[in-house]
């Protein structure tokens, strides 16, 4: 029980350091760019670490069928979600480990 509390009072004294490195952490999630793409290419979508997506590029192959091209869309870009998102779990953990917290804790704003 102790070793807990004195966790969190650790915690609680580098407020600041862990404040500043979210902050890092945020304008690195910016960086960090991830490519989905469906049908052997015929859709590629990037999203950065922030979600945003940067670019989507459609081939004119795609455009005849409508459903066809929905469905590739929607799978290139759940594509490019999940490789940034595991890229953001990494660069979170790695954060998370450098600051000393304790695995699996949930820091406002980045879960």
């Amino acid at each position: 029980m102790f070793k807990g509390i004195s966790q969190f009072a650790s915690l609680l004294g580098n407020l600041p350091k862990i404040r500043e490195e979210v902050e890092n952490l945020q304008n690195r999630l910016g960086q960090l760019v991830t490519e989905g793409d469906a049908g052997a290419g015929m859709v590629s979508v990037r999203v950065n670490g922030r979600m945003e997506v940067l670019a989507c590029r459609i081939s004119e192959d795609a455009m005849v069928d409508r459903e066809m091209l929905e469905d590739l869309v929607k799978a290139a870009m759940n594509q490019a979600i999940m490789k940034v998102r595991q890229l953001a779990a990494q660069e979170t953990s790695k954060m998370a480990e450098g600051l000393g917290l304790p695995p699996g804790m949930n820091l406002p704003g980045l879960s």
